[in-house]
């Protein structure tokens, strides 16, 4: 008997050491969607991109991730999800030293966009190894939150360690220092996991794939273009186009036996709510992010040390609020948790509202401290709710889309939020050049111009979060009126079932 026991006690100390190679890839994933924040200032006066090269090079992981990631969970479920993990591994290490030594924005943003291929692999099928790795109910239980506290966690310190990085070296660093979490990962995941594949998942459909990330771009690309540019028929035409391929991959997923996007889940008016919440909390975080990364630096002059420090309160709630999320759920219930984040996510962005060309760090840390409970509590549930909000069966399909929403919203803030602050700037602005980084490397400029282009910038932030707030706030109304009181009794009576 004792030597059971002692079987059993090895195999959860290897099952948690595996947890911990996984959450290595996890957390790179989560942080590379961030960490240029405070780095784009940096890399503009060194490969000088333009201000849609510069969205872009924000952007296209994230796009890249978001639009392949239900694809390659599939894939993984066929062709097995150790195989991915490995093979995603190595093409993120090798766009990671590629972005390093980009020489031009180009380069850039293609080795960005191969780092989201590989980035793609490793989330669902990180996921789903984890949740093999704990067949016990309570482990598992415990172990997914981890995942997602690491995740939440990846995202908040993002900012931070590229800050810190800056201070001491090139811009390069922010990407070489995925190279020895990878080494490392390589070394050990053979030997501490397992492969995990299911026995029947269905046929990927390749035009799917296709149609969704084609789609995305060219939508997203007319909205960027014009912002930076001004409106003109090549855009309105690239962006109908984007439309059109959209409507066309969504009617193709009502027809398949096995679609990319289970479209059916959204009946469920609690799963709606839970993607939406996904999708805006990443919206909001990552247009706020990327904005007051620049306001920092280049409005109020701060280095980028310092601008990485005043980003850390924030990041430390976050992270809290993200671990602490079940304990919260236990007191107040699902229901009322999740519609307070998106209260404190709207009202922590109008907090921004406060923030001048002058003066504005007090209104930065308050606000990045009332969201970062908001998007604590969205990344820590999102899941879970999804997940509990349709049968067993489709279980898979939904923490995909979960997921997705994370991924394709962390995209969209920056091109679509960002593409607002941008036109605004470039509508109030002294017209100098695109973006206030530009302005300001131009030599000899008058302080004048300055001025106006701090101004300009600042307008365009406050129009973002503005926007922002709203979304989040409107979303929590929603929540108020479409998820019912009675799923919290309903999973209280599900958490004491044997």
């Amino acid at each position: 008997m004792a030597s059971l026991d002692l079987v059993a006690e090895r195999a959860d100390r290897r099952a948690w050491l595996g947890l911990v190679i996984v959450l290595g890839p996890v957390a790179l994933v989560a942080m590379d969607g961030s960490v240029l924040y405070l780095a784009m200032p940096s890399i503009t006066s060194a490969i000088t991109p333009s201000t849609d090269q510069a969205l872009w090079i924000l952007d296209i992981y994230g796009f890249a991730v978001s639009s392949l990631l239900i694809a390659f969970g599939n894939l993984g479920d066929r062709y097995g999800r150790l195989k991915f993990l490995l093979t995603g591994a190595i093409v993120f290490g090798l766009g990671s030293v590629g972005a390093a030594f980009s020489p031009n924005p180009e380069a850039l943003i293609a080795c960005r966009a191969l780092m989201g291929l590989g980035g793609a692999t490793l989330l669902p099928s990180g996921l789903a190894i984890i949740s093999n790795l704990f067949p016990n109910p309570r482990q598992r239980s415990q172990a997914i939150g981890i995942f997602a506290a690491t995740f939440a966690a990846g995202f908040a310190v993002g900012p931070v360690l590229g800050g810190l990085l800056l201070s001491r070296f090139d811009w390069g660093s922010v990407f070489l220092i995925n190279i020895p979490v990878v080494v490392l990962f390589l070394a050990f995941a053979p030997v501490l996991l397992k492969e995990v594949r299911t026995t029947n998942p269905g046929r990927v459909d390749a035009l799917s794939v296709v149609l969704s990330a084609v789609g995305i771009l060219l939508a997203v690309y007319a909205v960027k273009t014009a912002a930076a540019e001004g409106f003109s028929a090549t855009q309105a035409a690239t962006g109908l186009l984007g439309l059109a391929i959209l409507v066309w991959f969504v009617r193709r997923q009502l027809t398949l036996e096995y679609p990319l996007l289970d479209l059916r889940l959204f009946k469920d008016h609690v799963f709606t709510v839970a993607i939406l919440t996904g999708l805006l909390s990443l919206v909001a975080w990552a247009a706020a992010g990327y904005l007051t990364g620049v306001y920092l630096q280049s409005v109020l002059g701060y280095s980028v040390l310092a601008a990485a420090l005043l980003v850390l309160p924030g990041a430390a709630v976050l992270t809290a609020a993200c671990i602490g999320a079940p304990g919260v759920v236990e007191r107040i219930g699902m229901r009322s948790a999740l519609i307070a984040s998106h209260f404190f996510m709207g009202a922590g962005l109008l907090i921004l509202l406060l923030t001048t060309t002058e003066h504005g760090v007090a209104a930065f840390i308050a606000s990045s401290v009332v969201t970062g409970v908001g998007y604590g509590f969205s990344f820590s549930l999102v899941a879970d709710t999804a997940v509990a909000a349709v049968p067993a069966e489709r279980a898979g399909s939904a923490a995909s889309l979960a997921e997705m929403s994370n991924e394709l919203g962390n995209a969209l803030g920056i091109s679509l939020l960002g593409s607002l602050a941008a036109l605004l700037f470039r509508l109030t602005g002294p017209g100098a050049a695109g973006t206030l980084d530009e302005t300001l490397d131009i030599s000899g400029i008058a302080s004048g111009t300055i001025a106006e282009a701090k101004d300009a910038f600042v307008t365009g932030m406050h129009g973002a979060v503005g926007v922002a707030s709203l979304l989040c706030l409107g979303l929590g109304f929603l929540a108020l009126r479409w998820v019912p009181k009675e799923r919290k009794a309903e999973a209280e009576e599900a958490a004491v079932t044997p």
